[in-house]
């Protein structure tokens, strides 16, 4: 179950039970940090960490805003509902090597096994199929991922095949979804 929060004209924000799923902002730069610098969520990801403040509101400014500009949509901060913390991140992104509209998530470790990616991203599948009118939605885990493969298995995502995506120099396990008969 989830909850649509949204202004006319800007990216939709979502409520669970437990999380708030909104557009991230360059306020958030210092809780964003490390999920962009830990060598635990770094090793999943296959990719070069940020080390200060300033490459983080950059990110945010250039990349993030750049998707909620161009397609209405993008990865959105999760934060927890009991305390206000920023948690982690999760939501849709369009990945023009192929063409597809990919969901993606990422924790702190000391949010791991909490539910949170599961939580946050059935709002998200369920947002981009029944609102944004997606007719299918991808998740991409790089080989040996086996907790966020079992996310997006858990999400109803299928496995279809291994790929090399050249956007990160490296494999990556395909998994899909379409939207569901109305």
């Amino acid at each position: 179950m989830y909850a649509l929060l949204s202004t006319p004209g800007e990216v939709d924000s979502l409520e669970t039970p437990r999380l708030l799923l909104r557009p991230l902002t360059v306020d958030d730069a210092p809780a964003y940090l490390p999920l962009v610098s830990e060598p635990r969520i770094l090793a999943q990801v296959h990719e070069h960490p940020l080390t200060d403040l300033e490459q983080v509101r950059q990110r945010l400014r250039e990349r993030l805003h750049a998707e909620y500009a161009s397609h209405g949509y993008g990865r959105l901060a999760v934060i927890d509902k009991s305390d206000g913390r920023l948690v982690g991140w999760c939501g849709l992104k369009y990945v023009d090597e192929l063409g597809e509209t990919d969901i993606g998530y990422r924790f702190l470790p000391d949010c791991w096994g909490r539910g949170y990616a599961s939580e946050a991203g059935a709002a998200v599948l369920r947002h981009g199929f029944e609102t944004l009118e997606l007719a299918r939605i991808i998740g991409l885990v790089l080989p040996g991922n086996a907790a966020s493969a079992q996310v997006l298995r858990k999400l109803g995502l299928r496995y279809e095949r291994r790929l090399h995506l050249a956007r990160v120099g490296a494999e990556a396990d395909l998994y899909a979804l379409q939207r569901p008969a109305a």
